[in-house]
């Protein structure tokens, strides 16, 4: 069950378990096994404590938007679309960067 709470955007393993010793519940569990009283008692403890999905993505963006308005090292990175965690870019860094845009092919 642990696991499964993860797939919200903004809930960790820490969280879900978190969330799962509020409820009172096995980390183990089947996420098909649970009653209505339980998913009910878990979706009112994350309603409650924790900011996941929209309004969470929400306030991630807006850090980026921020970092980038500040023009500090790391919104500049976001901006220019490289990997802002110190990470190399000689080789590797294909998913911040994109595909390879090699030299021009040339017919004759």
């Amino acid at each position: 069950m642990d696991r499964a709470l993860t797939y919200i955007f903004g809930i960790g393993l820490t969280s879900a378990r978190e969330i799962l010793d509020k409820a009172d519940l096995p980390y183990q569990m089947n996420s098909d096994d649970l009653s209505p009283d339980e998913v009910t008692k878990i979706r009112k403890i994350i309603e409650s404590d924790y900011m996941v999905e929209g309004d969470r993505r929400r306030e991630v963006s807006m850090d980026i938007k921020r970092l980038a308005d500040l023009g500090c090292y790391r919104g500049r990175r976001h901006r220019a679309g490289l990997p802002c965690h110190g990470q190399r870019t000689k080789t590797n860094a294909r998913t911040r960067k994109g595909p390879r845009r090699g030299a021009a092919v040339r017919k004759k």
